[in-house]
């Protein structure tokens, strides 16, 4: 991602989080997680977007060499459009071998969507800045949850 891609792509960020928990304010987060996307890409992982018409109307953050999946993100007016489907695809790309996510148990729309894309549930946890209960979820190259059994890391 370049830099000048941060802000649209943080709006797009902001937007779905305020869509999927309107009761917490995720502009409040927006600078935390500008930050935290500068310095994952600092680190090792990459962050790509995709784009319709010269929008912006997705994004990922995954790091290739540990296979974490650490943000994806769509534009609330693509979500159910299909065009989701390109940001795990693309995530596999970069890490072929496996891929791990953390998503809140409570959002059903999310773990729907890592389901439909292979993910598995292999864990579970407590997000350590919100709080909140977290499923760990892995894609494993090979795998599909009817013929492979992940063993659970949490």
């Amino acid at each position: 991602m370049l830099l000048a891609d941060l802000p649209e792509t943080l709006d797009i960020w902001v937007a779905a989080w305020q869509a999927a928990y309107p009761a917490t304010d995720f502009a409040t987060r927006r600078d935390s997680t500008a930050g935290r996307i500068a310095e994952l890409e600092r680190t090792g992982p990459q962050s790509q977007i995709v784009t319709r018409d010269g929008r912006i109307v997705g994004a990922l953050v995954v790091d290739p060499d540990t296979g974490y999946l650490d943000q994806i993100v769509v534009a609330i007016e693509w979500q159910g459009t299909g065009i989701a489907g390109v940001l795990p695809a693309e995530a596999r790309r970069l890490s072929p071998a496996q891929l791990d996510l953390h998503v809140n148990k409570d959002n059903a729309r999310a773990i729907r969507f890592y389901k439909k894309n292979g993910f598995v549930v292999t864990g579970e946890d407590v997000n350590p800045r919100s709080g909140a209960p977290i499923y760990l979820m892995t894609w494993r190259s090979g795998c599909a949850p009817s013929n492979c059994s992940l063993a659970s890391r949490a």
